[in-house]
């Protein structure tokens, strides 16, 4: 059943509880994690007028990933990773219909309050998602 799996991840305790509800899931089937993050990319203007790439939140999203891709590995888990330009629901998706995804997990961050009517992640991803949503309880 759930052999391909995304989960977003964003450096909050609540994205690392829903990776390991993800990392638990996909032990049970034998499957493989996919685990996204996006990040906004940044430019520094140069004196000369050009811009130049800067090591910005791609790097930071980079190491996030190695590290929670390492912990996957350990725990026996078939693990890819993707940092991903962009907004957070957009990426996971996008990630999710690409490597035709069974399921996506999300935590539940942004799902009470205000935010919850305005939008949040995984509100965003529930709407748009290729395939089923697993909203985790991570609070």
């Amino acid at each position: 059943m759930f052999e391909t799996v995304v989960v977003g991840a964003d450096g909050s305790e609540t994205a690392a509880e829903a990776v390991r509800q993800a990392v638990e899931l996909v032990k049970l089937t034998g499957g493989r994690l996919h685990i996204v993050s996006a990040y906004t990319p940044h430019s520094l203007k140069t004196g000369s007028g050009e811009f130049a790439r800067s090591l910005g939140s791609d790097s930071v999203a980079r190491s996030l990933l190695d590290d929670l891709g390492s912990q996957a590995a350990v725990a026996g888990v078939q693990v890819d990773t993707h940092a991903i330009a962009g907004s957070p629901a957009d990426a996971i998706c996008q990630v999710a219909s690409d490597v035709s995804a069974d399921l996506i997990v999300v935590g539940n961050k942004g799902m009470s309050g205000a935010r919850r009517i305005l939008g949040s992640v995984p509100n965003s991803v529930a709407h748009q998602a290729p395939c089923s949503v697993l909203i985790a309880d991570t609070v």
